[in-house]
């Protein structure tokens, strides 16, 4: 018999459940939906898909954020995730969705990092005052994440503000701020500056 649905009208998160009561639902009556109350449904099959995720992706710390950030979002849509054949594998098929988009911007991001090695200064009056190659890319190795992919993207890609914003899912007024502190940070950059003062 099916648990009736609770009423998620409350902007805080749920109120945890009995964890006797949670912990006597078999895995096949989640599977089969046959308890459709969010809480029971939280506390019964949290463990088990960090602990798969985890085991998956090999960083338990990530698969504990993804599956938190997977019941936020089966919570704010719950009287239709409910309703589904398995409300469980809803949650943790939008986990390993967040977890692989995770891989693929960390695989970009070191992509993008072997790029910087041809990352060449925007000026250039010529081959006596070029800044070497390996000098500029340490100087770029040194920049947060996001500074460094914006530089890359930006520089390396040559997209516009507007496609950087794209690919690293965030407003181009946060792209023109980390272009900002990274061209900042580089122009104070110990090695870069010594070379200035010597050119």
């Amino acid at each position: 018999m099916k648990t009736p649905v609770s009423d998620q009208t409350s902007d805080g998160p749920p109120a945890c459940p009995d964890r006797t009561v949670a912990s006597s639902i078999s895995p096949s009556e989640l599977r089969r939906g046959a308890v459709d109350d969010f809480d029971t449904v939280f506390v019964a099959s949290y463990d088990g898909l960090v602990r798969s995720l985890a085991t998956g992706f090999a960083n338990r710390s990530r698969a504990e954020e993804a599956v938190q950030e997977a019941f936020v979002r089966a919570y704010s849509r719950w009287r239709r995730v409910s309703r589904l054949d398995d409300p469980v594998g809803w949650v943790r098929r939008v986990a390993i969705n967040l977890l692989l988009d995770e891989i693929r911007r960390d695989d970009r991001q070191r992509r993008a990092g072997e790029r910087l090695a041809l990352l060449a200064p925007p000026v250039d009056p010529g081959p006596q005052d070029r800044q070497p190659a390996d000098e500029m890319a340490r100087a770029v190795a040194t920049l947060p994440p996001q500074q460094r992919l914006a530089v890359a993207l930006f520089y390396l890609d040559d997209l516009s503000v507007h496609d950087v914003a794209a690919a690293m899912s965030i407003s181009e007024g946060a792209v023109k701020f980390h272009l900002h502190q990274a061209r900042t940070a580089l122009r104070e950059h110990p090695a870069l500056r010594a070379h200035r003062d010597a050119s």
